[in-house]
């Protein structure tokens, strides 16, 4: 079975004794290894290095401890929030195959149990089986769906869920949507249309873009977030699949290089297997501490 980082961390302690130059390459190494990245590797490494030596510090616990606060420097949480009384709108971005429309059901049942009015809107009209599998979802966790034909516009499909929010008096729509990456102009526009209606049809300050990343698939995530990011801008990040990695480190090169906070974590395939995301826990996870 493959070490995981803070394994492999916590034996270069036992390998290197002194901070020599060697420490701190093979650090670096493992940090790329962790899905860092390697200029977020480099550039962390370079500034503990600095630490250490100003400090005078080496043992152990204390080159742990600056790594962990380094690394949680990067690391942001942010909580979401559904605002009472009126039209929420969260628009779900992600790649085919990270788990977004489990992800959205997820969402779905955690918040329609603390008594939100949920709306699923099937605004991924291209992909047959998307709209099936999130009418299957709707219907396991008790929340309504609204959806269109196949290869309707995805915009008419959000605009209609949010009327019927409305027509309840609040709540809160989460639009499923496409991902298809191969064909990346016609989704980015396809994408900046459905922004204009949901900026439209949501209340002042209640419309969010969350993106979903799959915590294994290392800085490929990175690579999708600018892409989703250039296109309309994402406020918050799901990660799934984060019980089968070693690594999960991506969501330092998130934060470091685009500023986007992590919101929730998936840890399995069940409806209740999501959870708010804590930075310390996730960096302490990380460190296998």
């Amino acid at each position: 079975m493959k070490k995981t980082f803070g394994e492999k961390f916590l034996a270069l302690f036992k390998k290197k004794s002194a901070l020599t130059d060697d420490f701190y390459e093979e650090l670096t190494d493992i940090l790329v290894e962790g899905d860092i990245g390697a200029k977020t590797a480099f550039e962390i490494v370079d500034e503990l290095e600095e630490i250490c030596s100003k400090k005078k510090i080496n043992s152990q616990e204390e080159i742990i401890q600056e790594l962990r606060q380094l690394l949680l420097q990067y690391v942001k949480a942010v909580e979401l929030k559904v605002q009472e009384g009126k039209t929420n709108i969260w628009m779900i971005l992600g790649v085919n195959g990270v788990g977004k429309t489990t992800s959205v059901a997820k969402l779905a049942k955690l918040l329609s149990a603390n008594g939100t009015n949920v709306v699923l809107a099937s605004a991924d009209t291209f992909r047959a089986a998307a709209i099936e599998q999130l009418a299957m979802h709707a219907e396991k966790t008790g929340v309504r769906v609204v959806s269109h034909q196949h290869g309707s516009d995805p915009s008419a499909v959000v605009f209609d869920a949010a009327d019927a929010v409305r027509a309840k008096g609040s709540g809160l729509v989460l639009a499923d949507t496409a991902g298809r990456l191969h064909n990346k102009e016609n989704l980015v526009r396809e994408l900046q249309k459905i922004n204009k209606t949901c900026e439209l049809k949501a209340d002042h300050d209640c419309y969010k873009k969350i993106i979903v990343i799959d915590a294994t698939t290392g800085q490929n995530a990175l690579r999708q977030a600018e892409v989703f990011n250039d296109a309309v801008g994402v406020d918050a990040i799901i990660m799934t699949k984060y019980d089968s990695t070693a690594k999960g480190g991506v969501a330092v090169s998130i934060g470091r290089e685009l500023g986007i906070p992590v919101s929730y974590i998936c840890t399995g395939e069940k409806y209740d297997d999501i959870a708010v995301f804590n930075p310390e826990e996730y960096i302490d996870e990380f460190l296998g501490l």
